[in-house]
């Protein structure tokens, strides 16, 4: 049953015992988290061949910069923010896999085929500034993802309008070795996001197609375990216009070597990785009868590679104070490196003009952590320093007919250093109650993309900005928690400060001539990113779930976020409003009914109030509602097929409008029909 509620407290300290099972290298989740606000998925809630994206946005903290999933969405609109305080393509949360960050190293996003749920065992959402062992990027907070340790699972479904996917994963223990092998493959037709009269012969469906892959060896190294795993994905989809399309790819390769600690023996845990990545994105300039496109940008190659590594020594069980302390240091660094290779400036049938456009970024720092507990008492905290560079920073467009340089822009080295640091307290009492409260801050660098690719959609222009700073965040929050034997119950409230915002600004409207920019076209805006200023945010949280007999249980969540711009004197047209793609309601409720022996239902619900598609809160995305309904017909004990209908209400829900008033759309209704297998 999906629960979101914070994970049970952590057993004493003392009680760490050595691992029996063969799993991957990696520590367990600190003591400590159990002091701040946390959402724990097992392997139960990703057991319904959904996408991972798909599955987190039941937790209303978790917003997807815009309201259409993985399935539907370019790969630059695929950046994940936890608390609606400003979502944001780049994300403005970090996710991880097994401490591997799968946030694209060019652009901060992150290809979600790249984990299909099929190959998961759990992920833990720590919501909140995430200093201490997480680090850069984790500014809102942190997705952790744990692959699978146990047990095989096939997953295979088709549904309307084309749609097919087969997903797998498997474990072999061989003595004390083990190997895990995930798979997945999806095609879809597509739906159309323009639809009715507003449509024309430009708008085509947005299909998809997507296969990815991964290979993990677990292996003993005297009494550690050594991790090696290879992974790769390739995603190709059409944008919903003729002559627009995307393809993603990529891979990871990662050796993690881990010792888990025991009372009588420190753990460690040492880890290097890399990954590259590459995007090819066209784009196009529509028609004002939308029955026509012309080429406007051809991004055909975005390579890039990030590689980093980590280190830490984890100790518990020390007595202190009358209690027990759980202590962590460590070390990590991420170095980014890519470009942009575009052709740009369509006339008279041909692209005229060239561009490439990059850098380098790196983020190392130091940090240690500690959870002391004594009792119903529970402290926590930690703090970081950090330095990052910007460095090789450059922006070069030619002619192509001549060669001649129509820009040469090379920036200048910039960096910094930034300490944050987090701290929090739980108190369990009497009767299932607990009380907790922290305070935290967290920061994040720009993105190469943001600092350095300019880019375009429809006829809307965004530039970038190399002179951009890195966001800071700092946040209070407390909260209180329930729980039973059938019932549970969870509330937070919170208030953030985020400094030096990057926020899509408009400059301007189309048509006209712009510096750098060029041409822009009627109905087209012109934005830029900038460090727009201060956006403050307050919000509530509420979550509670309810087993009312032991064939039915029932869940729901609710999220509120006011959050407001303060554009200062670098933005001062934004006072007041609120961030484009931040709904101030968010809910949640689901159901699950064990029919008989064999049959079940489910049915999941979502609903949040309206959002703004842009800056100047001109460009309004009305509220929206959806369902998703599904019966399971179990065939025997590892075999079961189910029947399921997304949508099921068939909502309009619009995730885009354009400056001239057209809508893009969610998904319409769509049947699915799949069978799993578990072993």
């Amino acid at each position: 049953m999906f629960q979101v509620s914070p994970p049970p407290p952590p057993p004493p300290i003392v009680e760490v015992l050595p691992e029996v099972v063969v799993t991957g290298a990696r520590l367990p989740l600190g003591a400590g988290e159990a002091a701040f606000s946390v959402v724990r998925l097992n392997q139960a809630d990703l057991d319904d061949g959904r996408r991972l994206d798909e599955v987190l946005g039941r937790v209303p903290a978790v917003s997807l910069f815009r309201r259409n999933t993985s399935l539907s969405a370019n790969p630059t609109t695929q950046g994940v923010s936890l608390r609606a305080i400003a979502p944001s393509g780049a994300g403005r949360a970090l996710v991880t896999l097994d401490g591997v960050p799968l946030n694209d190293p060019f652009g901060g996003w992150v290809i979600w085929s790249q984990a299909p749920t099929e190959g998961l065992g759990g992920v833990d959402i720590i919501r909140g500034a995430g200093a201490g062992p997480y680090g850069a990027g984790a500014l809102t907070g942190v997705i952790q993802l744990r692959e699978r340790d146990a047990g095989s699972v096939l997953d295979a479904a088709i549904s309307e309008r084309g749609g097919a996917r087969l997903a797998g994963a498997t474990r072999v223990r061989h003595g004390d070795a083990a190997f895990v092998a995930s798979a997945l493959w999806e095609a879809r037709d597509g739906f159309r996001a323009v639809r009715g009269s507003g449509a024309g012969a430009a708008d085509i469906p947005l299909n998809l197609e997507v296969v990815s892959g991964a290979l993990r060896a677990d292996l003993p190294v005297a009494e550690a375990r050594l991790s090696l795993r290879a992974a790769a994905f390739e995603e190709a989809r059409g944008s919903g216009l003729q002559g627009s399309e995307a393809t993603a790819s990529g891979d990871v390769l990662s050796a993690t070597l881990a010792m888990t600690p025991v009372p009588d023996r420190a753990g460690w845990r040492l880890q290097l990785w890399r990954r590259t990545s590459d995007l090819r994105n066209t784009s196009v300039a529509v028609a004002a009868d939308r029955n026509s496109t012309t080429p406007a940008n051809d991004q055909f190659a975005t390579p890039a590679t990030g590689w980093g590594f980590n280190a830490a020594l984890r100790r518990t069980g020390t007595p202190l104070f009358a209690g027990r302390l759980e202590w962590e240091v460590g070390a990590d660094a991420r170095m980014n490196e890519g470009q942009t290779r575009e052709r740009f400036r369509f006339l008279a049938g041909a692209f005229t003009r060239g561009r490439v456009a990059g850098g380098e970024s790196i983020v190392a720092g130091l940090y240690g952590e500690a959870a002391w507990q004594a009792g119903p008492w529970l402290v926590a905290g930690g703090a970081r320093f950090d330095h990052w560079a910007n460095a090789e920073g450059h922006r070069i467009e030619r002619d192509l007919a001549t060669g001649t340089l129509t820009l040469d822009e090379r920036d200048p080295e910039r960096s910094g250093e930034v300490v944050s640091a987090r701290l929090a307290v739980r108190r369990v009492l009497e009767g299932g109650h607990s009380l907790r409260a922290a305070a935290y801050s967290g920061f994040r660098p720009a993105t190469l993309n943001e600092l350095h690719r300019p880019f375009r959609v429809g006829n809307d222009l965004t530039e970038a900005n190399a002179a951009l700073q890195p966001e800071r965040l700092r946040g209070i929050e407390a909260g209180w928690a329930f729980a039973a034997d059938r019932f549970g119950l969870d509330a937070t409230v919170f208030a953030t400060r985020l400094e030096n915002a990057i926020v899509n600004v408009t400059l301007g409207m189309g048509p006209g001539v712009f510096p750098r920019a060029g041409f822009v076209p009627a109905g087209g805006i012109l934005r830029q990113r900038q460090n727009a200023g201060v956006i403050s945010a307050e919000g509530l949280e509420v979550s509670g779930w309810f087993e009312t007999t032991e064939a039915l249980s029932l869940r729901a969540a609710l999220s509120v976020t006011d959050a407001r711009l303060d554009g200062g004197g670098q933005a001062p047209q934004l006072t007041g409003r609120r961030p484009a793609q931040a709904p101030i309601w968010s809910a949640t409720a689901g159901a699950e009914w064990t029919v008989t022996d064999r049959w079940s239902l489910s049915a999941d619900l979502r609903w949040e109030s309206r959002r703004f598609g842009d800056d100047l809160n001109s460009q309004i995305l009305d509220a929206a509602l959806t369902a998703d309904l599904r019966a399971d017909w179990r065939l025997n004990d590892h075999a079961a097929v189910y029947v399921g209908v997304l949508n099921a209400f068939d909502a309009e829900v619009q995730t885009a409008t354009s400056a001239t008033g057209i809508d893009s759309l969610g998904p319409p209704r769509t049947w699915v029909v799949g069978v799993r297998v578990v072993r």
